[in-house]
């Protein structure tokens, strides 16, 4: 599984999603946590604020009016109750939260004594356990037992008596047993105020909307950013093109120099690089061809005067070597015109082309034969395909005997192997054979009439096409040729 993609496109997509992923949670984990923070300070900050103007209002208040003014007082998630004795042993606040509403509670109450101030985190059972232990205010029983009631399980307004405040407290969002924090505050007369709230649970910054809007938020951005990327990517694309059919076609048409700045100057560079290539290929080739137009004369002025030479044998053999010099200069000649000629592309069958060079060489007498599909349409040059196909036919049966053409497609490319029962060529041999000029002997003899040419003017036409060539020694004996052409898109139906 390859996790680094090999396109650019791909790469800088997954750099942006990683950096922005990245990027986004950091920022997040700060948020969450920050807002977790304010949010504990102020619920602690208003929940102190609220229990000490509860506690100087009741330890104002006459003893005999406090159980209806601690009764007729209502704050949701707040459960009061007055009572002799505290049901906390101990204080018990190492939690930050208990610790922020005790500082506020002293803060808030002035000179009040840390030992005046008793919070600790329980379980509603627990809480129901002492404050029943606790029993009743002096004149004024069952009070305790009405707390206990008012902090069980299940109760809401209403049940538990008058004073029962707030929401449930024994059960979190789950519906599983909450902590309570008891605070209890003794007061100047020596009995305590006890106050009972759920601890604080905030809901999880993940599963708020805030949240949620920052999530399809970044997946906004990450489709922009990927179609922003394509686009802008899309002038590699065309470069790539523009090389290939360069590769394939000097001729091939220019870019277009339009775009953003560095885009055009690249097509205009690019372009100026095709106009300095064809240029120097047509020199190149124009200065060949009149060499080898201007080589005639001597070559005629020398066989005029080789008739003069009164030994007959070295007559012969120079009037020869002239002969094969003239032969290839007729063959680079040849060459010369067919490499300067611009050949227009059009659809072909090249099916057909391949089964007529096959039939030409079984008219003259010589074992060929075709293997393949009936119809394949090809963009190409026919002119050209066919010579360089018929030259390796051509050597396939003159060195090899016989020739079996097979037509092999894909969906991108067509492969065409042409295989004799000849000798074979040396593998070191493989690759120079394509060098002009260049023959092997004994296998390609000079009486055969071959320059060494045939196999340069194959490989120029198969890759003028996009294609390769390629020769392999075979195992049970002989040789193949195999050429490989790209399918182009046009022409992938017959």
């Amino acid at each position: 599984m390859r996790l680094w993609p090999r396109t650019i496109v791909g790469r800088t997509v997954l750099v942006l999603l990683l950096g922005l992923v990245v990027s986004q949670l950091v920022g997040l984990g700060f948020y969450a946590g920050d807002r977790a923070n304010t949010l504990a300070e102020a619920r602690a900050r208003q929940l102190g604020e609220r229990i000490a103007a509860i506690a100087q209002t009741v330890n104002t208040t006459p003893p005999v009016a406090r159980p209806a003014l601690v009764r007729s007082m209502r704050w949701p998630g707040l459960r009061i109750r007055w009572t002799p004795d505290s049901p906390l042993v101990e204080a018990d606040s190492r939690d930050r939260w208990a610790r922020a509403v005790g500082t506020v509670l002293l803060y808030q109450l002035g000179d009040l004594e840390t030992s005046r101030l008793r919070m600790a985190y329980a379980s509603p059972e627990d809480i129901v356990s002492k404050l029943g232990e606790a029993g009743a205010h002096p004149g004024r029983p069952g009070m305790g037992a009405a707390m206990g009631r008012g902090v069980g399980p299940g109760l809401g307004r209403g049940r538990g008596g008058p004073t029962t405040q707030g929401s449930d407290l024994a059960a979190g969002p789950d519906r599983r047993p909450a902590r309570t924090l008891t605070i209890s505050l003794r007061l100047d007369d020596g009995s305590w105020l006890d106050f009972a709230m759920p601890s604080l649970s905030l809901r999880s910054f993940w599963t708020t909307r805030y949240f949620l809007a920052i999530l399809l938020t970044t997946l906004v951005v990450i489709v922009v950013s990927v179609w922003a990327v394509r686009r802008a990517t899309i002038p590699l694309a065309l470069f790539t093109g523009a090389a290939e059919r360069l590769g394939r076609d000097v001729n091939a048409p220019s870019l277009r120099e339009t775009g953003p700045r560095e885009v055009e100057r690249a097509a205009r560079a690019f372009n100026e690089m095709q106009r300095r290539l064809r240029s120097f290929v047509e020199d190149r080739t124009r200065m060949l061809a009149a060499i080898s137009h201007d080589l005639r004369t001597p070559i005629t002025r020398l066989k005029l005067r080789a008739e003069f030479v009164e030994d007959e044998e070295q007559r012969d053999k120079m009037l020869a070597d002239l002969d094969d010099m003239e032969r290839m200069i007729a063959a680079t000649l040849s060459f010369a015109r067919d490499d300067a000629s611009a050949e227009a592309r059009v659809t072909l069958d090249l099916a057909d082309l391949l089964q007529s060079l096959c039939d030409a060489a079984s008219d003259a007498g010589q074992d060929a034969s075709y293997d393949g599909p009936a119809h394949f349409a090809y963009i190409g040059a026919p002119v050209a395909l066919k010579r360089a196909f018929g030259n390796l036919i051509d050597n396939a049966v003159q060195y090899g005997n016989r020739a079996l053409v097979r037509l092999r497609t894909a969906e991108t490319e067509v492969a065409i192997d042409i295989e004799d029962e000849g000798p074979g060529i040396p593998e070191a041999e493989i690759e120079r054979v394509f060098e002009a000029f260049h023959r092997l002997d004994p296998s390609r003899s000079r009486e055969t009439g071959g320059v060494g040419l045939g196999l340069s003017v194959v490989r120029s036409i198969v890759r003028g096409h996009g294609g390769e060539i390629m020769l392999a020694n075979r195992a049970e004996g002989g040789l193949r040729a195999t050429v490989t052409l790209p399918r182009t898109p046009e022409a992938k139906s017959p």
